[in-house]
């Protein structure tokens, strides 16, 4: 019996978990977790890597002592953020996250070499101020002999990847979040990249879940004590997810991948890049199986998470759904994808200030600040839904829900009744299973994603929640 491990960054924290297929079902065990968050650094917000890179360690070496040695290892993290290395194979700058600032105003100078409706047209990717191709004209303006120093440029999950084994692969799902690749050929947009004035030569061709990557490398070996095959799961968190939602066959689902972010959609086997879908913002990421997840990236569990953290962690997720539930006749509303939510000082007086701004009430304590977070949030899913079917031209009549949202009942049922939807929840560990049935797949557990998708539901099961229900008062993270 195989054991096959995800190894699943989240932004505000990882775990390593293994997998495997006892009975016909998919069997979790979570074997270490650990903290994440970017730091100030140099006057930026950036990620640890030194410290990120030791908690795989550290994991790796807790599977050994726990006789839960993995035969496959695959590695999935949030989209986006990259390094860029020298002709060693060493960092060169900081690797700074996508909360940081120095963005603003670059999508300006992109739009001067390339208009952002061709922008779309050519990648499908909704405009986020934070992604890849952002970022990387924002070290063009202000350090660009880091540029020229650069001999590759990899997202994250496949430097970590390239630290265990040594080899620098690419992968489809991850590198469409930079607003790089075309959507037509799977592969870098080379002529838009030169177009922007990036080096071509950075980028690494893609490929795609299931590539084999390598075995680690001897001193890893040495020091975790034991040697796997590293394998390229769908490594953008999201794709990892949505190929755990368990739907039983390939007809209409919407999903929501609900954590830090909220990626509500639909799974297409064509990017849809036309001018009404540029305009409504929507999405097409690469998914598992060369599908593309049509969706929009909402801000999801980020705000809540930031008030209770200014509370001191005052309150329990449970104490908190209790209190919005309390407050929910507060007409209060704010747009919860505002640049202004993104990494404010204070969540809780950002929220008060934009109500202000606005012209409403502005809430006065934590459980009107909760119930204007919770119930903007999922207005946020009803206008998405009604723009994704008016692009598609199809109904949805459920929701899927997967992640660490779909173990809250107060969100799960709030969603249903608001929607006029069907929610179905379930499972919470969605990116570590996805990560999981990508090895399982290539190992010849399953012959294909529907199968590992009707296993994923026979293993874990759902929760359906109407909209004739009424909202539960409490919640669970």
């Amino acid at each position: 019996m195989n054991k096959y491990l995800a190894i699943d960054f989240g932004a505000s924290s990882g775990r390593h978990i293994i997998g495997t297929l006892e009975e016909g079902k998919i069997v979790l065990k979570e074997m270490h977790r650990f903290d994440n968050g970017p730091k100030k650094r140099n006057g930026h917000y950036c990620w640890d890597i030194p410290y990120l890179f030791g908690e795989i360690k550290k994991g790796l070496k807790k599977c050994k002592e726990a006789g839960e040695i993995p035969d496959y290892l695959g590695i999935d993290t949030w989209g986006v953020d990259f390094v860029l290395l020298d002709k060693d194979g060493e960092l060169l700058g900081d690797t700074v996250s996508y909360r940081d600032s120095r963005t603003r105003g670059m999508d300006e100078e992109v739009y001067k070499i390339i208009p952002e409706e061709e922008l779309y047209a050519r990648t499908g990717i909704q405009k986020a101020i934070f992604n890849t191709i952002y970022q990387l004209m924002a070290i063009k303006k202000s350090d660009p002999e880091i540029l020229e120093k650069a001999e590759t440029l990899l997202m994250l999950p496949d430097y970590f990847q390239f630290l265990l084994t040594g080899v620098a692969m690419s992968e489809y799902t991850e590198a469409t979040t930079s607003n790089l690749v075309d959507p037509r050929s799977f592969e870098w947009d080379y002529e838009l990249i030169e177009k922007l004035g990036f080096k071509k030569s950075i980028f690494k061709s893609l490929k795609m879940p299931g590539t084999y990557v390598g075995s680690l490398k001897k001193e890893i070996q040495e020091e975790v004590g034991f040697d796997c095959r590293v394998i390229k799961a769908a490594s953008h968190d999201t794709a990892s997810a949505v190929m755990s939602v368990p739907a039983t066959d390939d007809s209409d689902n919407l999903y929501i991948s609900s954590g830090t972010w909220s990626l509500m959609g639909v799974e297409n086997k064509e990017a849809i890049c036309t001018h009404e879908s540029w305009e409504k913002n929507l999405t097409n990421e690469g998914g598992y199986d060369r599908r593309f997840r049509f969706l929009k990236n909402i801000m999801g569990l980020w705000m809540i998470q930031q008030v209770r953290h200014e509370t001191g962690d005052k309150y329990s997720w449970d104490e908190l759904s209790k209190m919005a539930y309390s407050k929910l006749d507060l007409a209060s509303r704010v747009n919860v994808d505002d640049d202004c939510f993104l990494a404010p000082e204070s969540m809780t007086d950002e929220i008060k200030a934009y109500c202000e701004r606005t012209g409403q009430k502005v809430p006065e304590g934590t459980d009107e600040v909760a119930a204007v977070v919770y119930q903007s949030l999922v207005d946020a899913y009803g206008r998405t839904i009604d723009e994704i079917e008016e692009v598609t031209g199809r109904n949805y009549k459920s929701i899927h829900i997967v992640g660490g949202g779909s173990m809250n009942p107060f969100i799960n049922s709030l969603t249903a009744r608001k929607t006029g939807r069907t929610v179905i929840a379930g499972p919470g560990e969605a990116t570590a299973i996805g990560n999981i049935a990508a090895q399982m797949i290539e190992a010849g557990d399953f012959k294909d994603l529907m199968e590992a998708r009707k296993c994923i539901y026979e293993s874990f099961g759902v929760k359906e929640y109407l909209p004739t229900d009424p909202v539960i008062a409490r919640g669970k993270l």
